[in-house]
């Protein structure tokens, strides 16, 4: 089993959802999160006043996979989150030692 964690765009969450349900990638957690990258920010003019903006609002999905379902998982979120801007995103892929269903007790891939 893999932990894939993806931080994309807000925007382009819903078509991110879409591309991993048609293949079958059911359940993830979403978290509205803040941060930069190489880009650091921007700056941006309110009330005549210029000032920067560090911190960008961006998304975190997470998500727990079978291990030969990984390469297409990781290939949907990046075409689906691709604009090809700075501050796209970025996608991590973790092994995730085991995962227990609380409410059956199913431990590994039966528990997702």
């Amino acid at each position: 089993m893999k932990l894939i964690i993806a931080i994309i765009k807000p925007f382009k969450l819903e078509e991110v959802k879409a591309a991993l349900a048609e293949i079958n990638v059911e359940g993830m957690t979403v978290t509205e999160v803040k941060g930069f990258g190489r880009q650091k920010g921007h700056t941006e003019i309110y009330r005549g006043s210029e000032y920067t903006v560090d911190f960008l609002p961006k998304v975190k999905i997470e998500i727990v996979t079978a291990d030969e379902l990984v390469t297409k998982a990781v290939e949907a979120i990046v075409k689906s989150a691709k604009t090809g801007k700075i501050g796209d995103g970025k996608v991590f892929v973790l092994p995730l030692e085991d995962a227990i269903r609380i409410r059956t007790d199913e431990r590994g891939e039966s528990a997702i």
